[in-house]
């Protein structure tokens, strides 16, 4: 088995042992196209039960220059003993059973909501169905990168976050450690092309604030193929008047999330293809609030990107390998 995630600079040239991957596909396109680019990671094994024989060209054909892909087999077929690492694809309720049972060495990023509520109980009530794997619901990381960067790197299990988490939790999380703003009193709009819910955003704020947190979040359904923003409407805490600055010294070392310029509006098309977060933050009419906008591509931030970033830095990988797209414009 290589010595995945072992990296070494000679002569400034990157050598890096080969990572195998398996990737447990719910036909998630996305992660295919950035591992396929990947300088480290090869894939092994590719599962996708209902397709199982077939191609990935077959089914999406812009894979066709990809000759080295393996054909698709059923999750009981798949051997994993050559396999240094696991990407889950599946959709929500699917995954626990299937987790479960992998080698207990592998490193294990899950794309499902499954592993992201820490109350097996809030999970059973929002997805309504008992947790399966409630060991290893205690034992998985949340993999907000750029929060929870210091817990992935020795991770076995990362729960990847959903999108809109991800949209949300970026700009608040730092306001909310340095008690910048009253946590008590936040609303949030939030676009996109998926559907949304809110438990995980409350669990990750509230871990921020060390106190139960509640949010008013209404998720918009909008007629996009890829991007998502969330407005965000803040109460600055007493004798605060700017949040500019906060935000400016929490990510200024951040490759992948971005402070725009004081005055200039966030758009999705701006992040598309990318897995860039742009934030910006501007004074409300009513005085003491601020008003928060970010932006993501909700399928490679808050997605498939934000996995592979977690991965690089589970395997000991500089994380910004094989994301290093510029955003698609127009």
């Amino acid at each position: 088995m290589a010595m995945a995630g072992w990296y070494q600079s000679l002569d400034q040239q990157l050598v890096a042992a080969s990572v195998r991957l398996s990737c447990i596909l719910f036909l998630d396109s996305k992660i295919i196209r950035l591992l396929a680019n990947h300088p480290f990671f090869g894939i092994t094994v590719m599962t996708a039960d209902r397709n199982a024989g077939k191609s990935i060209e077959s089914l999406f054909p812009h894979f066709i220059t990809q000759k080295d892909l393996p054909i698709l087999v059923s999750s009981n077929d798949a051997i994993f003993s050559d396999v240094d690492a696991v990407l889950c694809c599946l959709p929500h309720g699917t995954t626990q059973e299937i987790i479960k049972a992998l080698p207990k060495g592998l490193k294990i990023v899950d794309l499902s909501a499954d592993f992201r509520l820490r109350d097996t109980s809030e999970y059973e009530e929002w997805y309504g169905q008992p947790h399966r794997a409630p060991d290893l619901q205690e034992e998985a990381i949340y993999g907000l990168t750029e929060i929870f960067r210091e817990e992935i790197k020795n991770a076995r299990l990362v729960a990847n976050p959903g999108c809109y988490p991800t949209s949300i939790q970026l700009p608040l999380v730092p306001l909310i450690k340095s008690k910048l703003i009253e946590y008590k009193n936040i609303i949030i709009d939030s676009k996109s092309g998926a559907s949304g819910a809110v438990p995980e955003i409350e669990q990750g704020l509230s871990h921020a604030a060390h106190s139960k947190v509640t949010v008013s979040f209404t998720p918009h359904l909008m007629p996009m193929s890829r991007g998502m923003q969330s407005t965000i409407y803040v109460e600055m805490a007493p004798g605060v008047t700017h949040l500019y600055q906060q935000l400016k010294v929490s990510y200024e070392d951040e490759e992948f999330v971005k402070l725009l310029e004081k005055g200039v509006v966030p758009r999705t098309h701006d992040v598309r293809g990318s897995n860039y977060c742009y934030m910006n933050v501007f004074p409300d009419r009513i005085s003491g609030r601020a008003i928060i906008i970010s932006v993501i591509d909700n399928l490679v931030k808050g997605a498939s990107g934000q996995a592979l970033q977690n991965l690089n830095i589970m395997m000991g990988f500089p994380e910004n390998t094989g994301l290093g797209y510029l955003p698609l414009f127009p």
